[in-house]
């Protein structure tokens, strides 16, 4: 997967191969999704709920340059596989997901996570170096983007006009990216930020 997807994308952090290439990622998925841990898919893990494809989430823990001991906040955790690969970067991260069984799931392999609706965020561990979305979002919450700490990114796809667009980066105070995404991608929708209705003549 390391050599034959990861590497022929760009991917050339050495903490995010080795993180990528030492997880078991059957361990974070349901057992009729086990054969499948290694491709590059979106693999649904409960109703309406996909992981991001590998390629997407390397690229995006890339772009974040995470370092060790930098606080994390993964939003929409789900069964907890990319909060995985950021504890063994060496980040202190905290899983953030509102479904139950996918929080079990999570546990089951390992990953400790807090319950609660996604769009506002984990106040209590804030503030965070980074904020890792897991899914497409079409905007970034107000209750989310406060819990960056100065200087803190936002790694996500954003989504505007249809097109999933890869983001790892500052935000203005009012919660839009203060840079320019870096690649087009494909990315499942994570429900309930999509982005609000703009009045039109």
């Amino acid at each position: 997967m390391v050599d034959s997807q990861l590497k022929t994308v760009g991917i050339t952090d050495a903490a995010v191969l080795a993180a990528f290439a030492e997880l078991p990622r059957e361990d974070f998925l349901p057992p009729h999704l086990a054969a499948l841990a290694y491709a590059d898919a979106a693999h649904e893990v409960a109703p309406g709920r996909r992981l991001l494809p590998p390629l997407v989430l390397g690229l995006l823990l890339q772009a974040a340059a995470v370092q060790p001991g930098e606080r994390v906040l993964v939003v929409g955790s789900a069964c907890g596989l990319s909060a995985a690969l950021l504890i063994r970067m060496g980040a202190k991260v905290t899983a953030l997901e509102s479904d139950a069984a996918l929080i079990a799931m999570a546990q089951a392999a390992g990953v400790q996570s807090v319950q609660g609706p996604l769009t506002a965020g984990w106040a209590a561990a804030a503030p965070y170096d980074l904020i890792l979305v897991e899914g497409a979002i079409g905007a970034v919450p107000p209750a989310i983007a406060v819990q960056l700490a100065p200087g803190g990114r936002l790694a996500a796809v954003l989504r505007e006009d249809g097109v999933g667009r890869a983001f790892a980066g500052p935000l203005r105070a009012d919660g839009s990216p203060a840079a320019l995404p870096f690649l087009d991608v494909s990315a499942p929708d994570l429900p309930g930020f999509a982005r609000p209705a703009a009045f039109a003549f």
